[in-house]
């Protein structure tokens, strides 16, 4: 009850002599200054808004054309052609200075004409995509007035949304030509008298039921931001009624060779520190939406902080069902999980040992340096205090199936010490695990440290970690980090992004004393963090979802891996792409594996477009599988490779621009849903299983880490769960130079999957294919090295 009576700000007690009134002028004091807090974000989101609303013009442009229009009738012209006088018939007789009235209305209308104008043009110019087929070294003469021209349009600094209204909207691709794009691309995975048959199947949708869906879809195309990710969202992530944890949640990686500091309670406080920095910024939009020269839609940065996932339940039964990505699409009376979002939230929720604490990461409207929270994480490793029955295993309820955690948070979670609780943990700005074992690579099996780090980093034990919320922090007891976030608010480059701002903010900005310990001063006033008290009642349903979830997570094989023989810089010198290069041997690999090819995902991005999210790109090609045969035969397969790397690349960009394949087939059998009829075509491509599926993460803040004085501060990037049950996942992380990561993952129920061969194929495919590319020497040029050497 200690912070209840600091929170009273006075006391007064009724006496015969009247009311006495006892003031406490510190507590009126956080008062005040948690109220001015709050007032200064209010005044800067107005601000913020008023900015983006005027964009990509600034205020104080208004003020420009005002006075133009003045001199301009100072010179007794008139430049509103007759506007203005017919603006002053219509004001009031009375009114001292109609003149100037009607000109500053006069002035404000053409503003904001000009406003919308130069808007229209900017969205004209970023709907221009040709500059991304165009070869490298060669930018034809339209592009470079393009880039001159977006650049005068974008010349002051933006902020984090100003673009948002200007992104042009997803166009919704040709039926025609998705139909043969996705024919092109199952053209080596099927017979001849399969491949005959689906295209059959494909002549018949186009000629029949095809148009009619298309036609709707346009007319969504007309009236929403953005046809796709609504129902993206909603039935590949929120209506999946399976365990979220391994199946669509994903990790992030600390450091590879250094660990800053070997204090948990340390590395905990800068790394709360630099995650509230990074919220600072995206709250005062400081962060910059621009990828070189090209702006890409920040949407997803909205829901990053104070959010949570909420489970919904299920009311009907499942109608039909299909295969898409990761998660089952169905129809069923059902109301899909919610995301719930926050303005602010003042606190993180910890947990440690069976325990859950709030604590409060602001101080009258401060926020707490970093060796405060350092003092407050000790706190909480020193608590001795048991955890209440039932309480150390309840994130197990975030780990099973939706259903069974809806129902329980209906009836025991809705009122009481129960709901007080639980909204800290939903409310709280994220969740951060302290873990008690230690984690990295390390010890005398570095390689299998590093396995298990990511398999705790992937599911931890399953219930200390909440996987509702948008990502958790864990932070290990030898001073490791990293972090668990659930997929369906953003994409992995959006959480990227965070969690490379975090670690070179931790090393490079904040950094620690010698000793280990954050930076700072201490405010030993400072009162405890709060425990979180339960009544829980329903350790069965606990015991049952855990057993759910141990079971998914003892089934999972992972397998991380740096590859150190090259990097980047050596692909590059041989004018192939980094990602063809690597997306060419995850098909060598795989055949090699399997002895077959397999329909393969890679994510791209579609960022370029107002709320896109991402496309998939069918490795897969005609291309890439005559050069994987012609490696095995032994056969010259040079020119091969670079046709296979060169459509791997018009595959990719075709995925960005907007002319992808998969996402307008989903959205088309989503209508067909709609409508009630069925579609033998759609539902067949939809229940395809990816039994590759592949994800680079993307490096997208250099300028953070400095790798020619601190080689050591590598990321290790992170990775996520095996989409298909007999299939692989396969996340990738170029870094620098000369090192590429992996992490690899599979399930052991499949006796015909291993992570570790496979991994081990991956790195015999690299260099498999830089010999390809890398032409042998003869006797004359060996004769020379020698006698330069």
């Amino acid at each position: 009850m200690a912070e209840a009576h600091q929170a009273v700000a006075f006391q007064f007690t009724i006496t015969p002599e009247g009311i006495d009134l006892r003031l406490s002028y510190q507590a009126l004091s956080q008062i005040y200054l948690s109220g001015l807090r709050s007032w200064k974000k209010r005044i800067s989101r107005m601000r913020n808004r008023v900015i983006k609303g005027v964009y990509p013009a600034s205020p104080s442009s208004w003020l420009f054309v005002v006075i133009a229009i003045l001199a301009t009738m100072y010179m007794r012209s008139d430049p509103s052609m007759g506007l203005i006088a017919k603006i002053q018939e219509h004001l009031p007789v009375s009114v001292q200075g109609q003149t100037m009235l009607s000109v500053l209305v006069f002035s404000t209308l053409l503003w904001l004409s000009l406003i919308l104008t130069l808007r229209f043009c900017l969205k004209l110019l970023l709907s221009y995509h040709r500059w991304m087929f165009e070869q490298h070294g060669h930018i034809s003469t339209t592009t470079k007035v393009w880039v001159t021209l977006v650049r005068l349009l974008s010349g002051r600094k933006p902020l984090l949304y100003s673009y948002q209204t200007s992104l042009p909207c997803l166009p919704v691709p040709p039926i025609k030509d998705t139909l043969e794009r996705y024919l092109e691309s199952v053209r080596p995975l099927l017979s001849g008298p399969g491949f005959q048959r689906m295209t059959v199947l494909a002549a018949q949708f186009e000629n029949s039921l095809g148009n009619r869906l298309q036609r709707y879809l346009k007319l969504k195309a007309l009236w929403a931001t953005n046809y796709v990710s609504d129902w993206w969202e909603e039935y590949i992530y929120l209506r999946g009624r399976g365990p979220i944890m391994v199946n669509s949640n994903y990790y992030g990686m600390d450091f590879l060779y250094v660990t800053p500091t070997p204090i948990q309670a340390a590395r905990a406080g800068n790394t709360i520190t630099a995650l509230l920095l990074y919220r600072r910024k995206v709250n005062s939009e400081q962060l910059t939406p621009v990828s070189t020269v090209i702006p890409l839609c920040a949407a997803q940065c909205e829901r990053m902080f104070n959010t949570t996932r909420t489970p919904g339940e299920e009311t009907g039964e499942i109608k039909y069902k299909c295969v898409v990505f990761c998660i089952s699409l169905s129809t069923c009376v059902s109301s899909p999980d919610v995301l719930q979002h926050w303005q602010d939230s003042e606190f993180v929720t910890v947990y440690h040992r069976g325990r859950y604490f709030r604590l409060w990461v602001y101080k009258a409207g401060r926020l707490l340096s970093p060796r405060e929270i350092e003092y407050q994480i000790q706190r909480i490793l020193d608590d001795p205090s048991p955890p209440g029955p039932g309480e150390d295993r309840l994130g197990a309820l975030t780990a099973g199936d939706r259903v069974p955690w809806c129902a329980v948070r209906k009836q025991y979670f809705s009122s009481g010490v129960n709901k007080r609780s639980l909204d800290c943990i939903e409310r709280a700005a994220f969740f951060v695990t302290l873990d008690d074992e230690e984690q990295g690579m390390m010890g005398e099996d570095p390689v299998g440290n590093l396995d298990r780090y990511a398999k705790s980093l992937l599911h931890g034990k399953c219930y200390d970690r909440w996987f509702d919320k948008s990502f958790s922090v864990v932070v290990y007891k030898n001073g490791k980090n990293g972090l668990n976030a659930e997929h369906s608010w953003a994409d992995a480059p959006t959480v990227a992004h965070l969690w490379e701002f975090t670690l070179a903010t931790d090393a490079f900005q904040l950094g620690y004393t010698e000793d280990g310990h954050c930076k700072g001063e201490v405010e030993r006033s400072l009162p405890p963090p709060q425990r979180l008290t339960w009544d829980i009642p329903v350790e069965e349903q606990v015991s049952i979802s855990l057993s759910v979830a141990q079971a998914l997570a003892d089934d999972v094989d992972c397998h991380v891996f740096p590859f150190r023989d090259f990097g980047k810089g050596r692909i590059k010198k041989l004018k192939i792409s980094p990602d063809a290069f690597i997306q060419l041997a995850l098909q060598l690999a795989y055949y090699r594996d399997r002895k077959t090819f397999c329909l393969t995902y890679e994510a791209s991005m579609t960022r370029l477009f107002r709320e896109g999210r991402t496309e998939t790109v069918r490795s897969c090609s005609n291309e890439g599988c005559a050069f994987v045969k012609a490696v095995e035969s032994g056969e010259h397969c040079r020119r091969l490779f670079r046709l296979a790397a060169e459509k791997h690349q018009n595959l990719y960009r075709l995925a960005m621009t907007g002319s992808g394949i998969d996402r307008h087939l989903f959205c088309l059998y989503v209508v067909s849903k709609y409508l009630g009829v069925e579609s033998p075509f759609l539902t067949e491509v939809l229940s395809e299983p990816w039994r590759l599926s592949t994800s680079q993460t993307p490096v997208q803040q250099l300028e953070l880490f400095d790798m020619k004085n601190h080689p050591d501060f590598i990321s290790l990037g992170g990775g996520f769960g095996p989409v298909a049950d007999d299939g692989y996942g396969v996340s990738y992380i170029i870094v620098g130079e000369d090192m590429i990561n992996y992490h690899v993952s599979c399930k052991h129920s499949f006796s015909e999957t291993d992570s570790h061969r496979f991994g081990a194929q991956i790195s015999r495919a690299l260099l498999d294919l830089l010999s390809v590319l890398t032409p042998a020497k003869t006797e004359n040029s060996q004769a020379q090295d020698k006698k330069q050497q």
